[in-house]
């Protein structure tokens, strides 16, 4: 929500700003390519480009993703970590989701994600697609129809245009959805029902229910079958799940966030009553940037860490992982 995305951007455009953004060789186009340079980010059409490029240093690239669920494509900021090209051959992949309402360029907002990755020495791609398609849109990342179905969108269109385009581990051990006050909503209501495709899942003072552009209310989308996909699960259901897909499941929120605070406290009680694994923090603060600039570094950190400890319990197990 508009308000939901205070001051989000500051701390981000600052420290990004000391980082340099220059691409050290060519980009390699299986199909002819068309590349265009805009306010020091590279346009790629990633349909088109191949995965020969080399990157030095931190880079990001305005990505435009082939999306049948959008009946388009979907724009995303791909943040590139330090010496990808010349270090590990495979990164983890952090799907991060912006607040609502919002606009078409939203998504470009929340650059301090990659800049608290990179500060803290941890090597990850970020991608942050966008989730608006319109002034002061507030779509909730739900599936309105066959052309608007935003968890395929970013579940699969999004997914599979990455795992193409970049050097990523191509499966739910490296990847993580994250989002904030609506991107969180959309993480989980997304993540949830998509665990094969994603192995950590963190709201940040998000919500559990699709609500009106004020936060204030929930949204009654006019059958029990649309509510029922609005709302996150939760209950045996999703301990189920989750002994067939062990995945972190980990939000908060501020204890002064006067809208949100209570549905939080009470998903909480209802995952705790059904017996599934999760983490839940109430931090002083409101529904502001200044708590989610605070928390990313051990959030983000505690993302890839799960990630990273899943894959090897998978390989010592020798279990497979869905991609």
């Amino acid at each position: 929500m508009s308000n939901r995305l205070a001051s989000d951007t500051k701390m981000g455009n600052r420290r990004a700003g000391l980082r340099r953004r220059r691409i050290v060789a060519a980009l390699l186009f299986a199909v002819v390519a068309g590349v265009s340079f805009a306010g020091g980010a590279a346009v790629v059409a990633a349909s088109q480009a191949s995965n020969t490029a080399t990157i030095d240093d931190a880079t990001t690239l305005n990505v435009n993703c082939p999306s049948p669920s959008l009946s388009g494509r979907l724009p995303a900021l791909v943040s590139l970590p330090v010496g990808y090209g010349s270090t590990a051959p495979a990164y983890p992949v952090i799907y991060f989701l912006h607040g609502l309402p919002a606009g078409p360029s939203a998504y470009q907002a929340n650059t301090f994600v990659a800049a608290e990755l990179a500060g803290g020495g941890r090597r990850a791609i970020v991608v942050q697609p966008q989730g608006a398609r319109s002034d002061n849109s507030d779509r909730e990342y739900l599936n309105w129809d066959t052309g608007e179905n935003w968890p395929q969108a970013i579940a699969h269109d999004l997914v599979t245009c990455i795992d193409k385009r970049f050097r990523t581990i191509p499966n739910r051990d490296g990847r993580a959805l994250i989002g904030l006050s609506a991107g969180g909503y959309g993480a989980f209501n997304i993540g949830l029902r998509n665990l094969d495709t994603f192995g950590a899942v963190e709201s940040w003072s998000g919500y559990f229910a699709a609500t009106n552009p004020a936060g204030t209310q929930v949204l009654n989308l006019g059958s029990a079958q649309a509510n029922s996909n609005a709302t996150v699960p939760s209950g045996t259901n999703v301990t189920r799940w989750l002994k067939r897909w062990p995945t972190l499941l980990a939000f908060y929120v501020g204890a002064q966030d006067t809208r949100f605070l209570t549905m939080n406290q009470q998903y909480d009680a209802a995952l705790t009553k059904s017996g599934a694994a999760h983490t839940f923090h109430v931090y002083p603060g409101g529904h502001s940037g200044t708590l989610w600039h605070t928390q990313a570094p051990a959030w983000l950190g505690m993302a890839l860490d799960a990630l990273t400890h899943e894959a090897r319990t998978r390989a010592v197990s020798g279990g497979a992982s869905a991609g």
